[in-house]
Formats: C-alpha cells, structure tokens, sequence
C-alpha cells in the first residue's frame, strides 16, 4: 500500500523537488550580489523598514550574512511554506480525494484493515516530504557553497529538519481532517486557517499581549524558536513537532476507522 501510495504521487514528487529547487537556487545565487552592498542589505538598511512588515519577515535580518540571509529568504517564510503545500496536497490524495472519486469505497471492502489503510497513507505522506527534504537540502547546501554563504552544513540539516517537521504536522492534520470527513475542501480550509492564525501569532503577535501566549500553540514557534540557523538542532522544540504529529497520525486512524465510507 505504501508503494502504490508513492507511485501514484512519484510526478507530483518530482515537480515538487524541481520547483523548490529552482525557487531556492534562484534566490540564494542572488547572494552573492547582495554581500557586496551593505549599504542596501545590511542590518542598518533592514532597520529602516516599519515595523510590521520587519515582524512579519521574522525581524529581517542582515542580509550580507550567510545565516541572515538564508534565514530572511529561505527558512523563514517562503520554503516553509511550500513544504506545507505540497504536505498537504499529498495528505489529501491519501483518503479526501479517492473518497470523493468513488474509489476508496472499493478499496475498504477489500480484506484491508483501515487502520492499515491509514497508516501506510500515513507512512507514504512521510517518506513523500522526506524525498524533497532531501534532494531540496542537498541543493540548499550545495547552491550556499557556491556562492560563499559560509553557513556549516549542520546548521542547514538543522532548519531543514524544521522545515521537514513542520511540513509534515500540517500534511498529517489534513490527512486527520480527510479521515474524518472524507472532504478536501474541509481539510485545506482547516490547514490554511492554522497556518495563517500560527504565522501571524507568532511574528506580528509576539509585541501583542493580548494574543501573545497563543504562540504555545503555533506550530511556527517550535519551528523557529530555537533559530537552528544559528544555534543548532533544537531537540525540544522538534519533539513538541514530532509529538503533535504522532498524536494528529493517531487520530486519523481511531476517525476512519469509526466512520462510515461513501459517495
């Protein structure tokens, strides 16, 4: 079940490792323009743009560094935020989308436990985001050499980790949401709702009170709290990560296998 799962997804995989990899080989080549004018991208440049828009960014840090740099471009919105895309698309031809061309219904009257049935999807939902994990961190690592950047590659592993986990608790929770109801439309609203409200929690919220201790539940802050561009892996943090998405895989299986399949 779990190779069917990865044949069925192996173009959509590809396009995916393609396009990541041209967004951040497009964007990290420009580095070696940008070190060379401090005056435009450098932290007294940065410190001119409002407020706002510098919280929303992350801060946006010295773009002449490597690490600031990679931090601003790559990790810190843009990537992330493909990687949940792709997640979820993924999570969503797992159960949400056969249900609702009819064929899942076939499949669950084979001599096919559904909890099974969920976990391989699950599993294929894993190995999927670990292949463009991969290939788009060994093109990370090699486009940053190139042009100089000068970030040690455990430091890259470290926020491509991040990435990876993020990506998958979003995937996981529209997998959940899709095992429940059956709709992707329900699974893409819920993940889009959590994604923004995370997000916005997170950077312009963190200097509102008011709504400033909801980044407990953000997934955003376990992924960027411990900064492993600059401080290393932080296991904490990725285990909160791991542990959600352990907890959502669980829930998906105990909801498809309550619920009635159907057209």
């Amino acid at each position: 079940m779990i190779a069917k799962s990865l044949r069925e997804s192996r173009r959509a995989l590809i396009w995916w490792c393609i396009g990541i990899s041209a967004f951040m080989s497009v964007y990290l080549a420009t580095y070696a323009s940008v070190k060379l004018d401090p005056a435009t991208y450098g932290s007294a440049a940065m410190d001119k743009f409002p407020g706002p828009l510098k919280d929303l960014m992350g801060g946006f840090q010295d773009f002449t560094s490597g690490t600031g740099y990679l931090q601003t471009v790559v990790y810190q919105l843009f990537v992330p935020m493909l990687f949940i895309v792709c997640a979820v698309l993924v999570a969503n031809r797992a159960i949400a989308q056969p249900e609702e061309a009819g064929t899942l219904e076939l499949v669950v009257t084979l001599p096919v436990d559904r909890k099974r049935l969920v976990l391989d999807r699950f599993a294929a939902l894993v190995v999927s985001l670990l292949v463009v994990a991969g290939v788009t961190l060994v093109v990370a690592w090699a486009v940053s050499e190139a042009v100089e950047m000068n970030v040690p590659f455990d430091r890259i592993l470290a926020a491509h980790t991040g990435v990876f986990l993020l990506g998958l608790l979003f995937g996981t929770m529209a997998l959940t949401v899709g095992a429940a109801t059956g709709r992707r439309v329900i699974a893409s609203a819920i993940v889009g709702v959590w994604v923004v409200a995370g997000y916005v929690v997170v950077t312009i919220g963190a200097s509102v009170d008011a709504i400033a201790w909801l980044k407990w539940v953000s997934p955003f802050h376990y992924y960027a709290e411990g900064r492993p561009l600059y401080e290393g892996l932080p296991v904490g943090d990725y285990l909160v990560l791991a542990g959600a998405t352990a907890v959502l895989a669980f829930t998906a299986v105990l909801a498809f296998d309550r619920r009635d399949v159907g057209v």
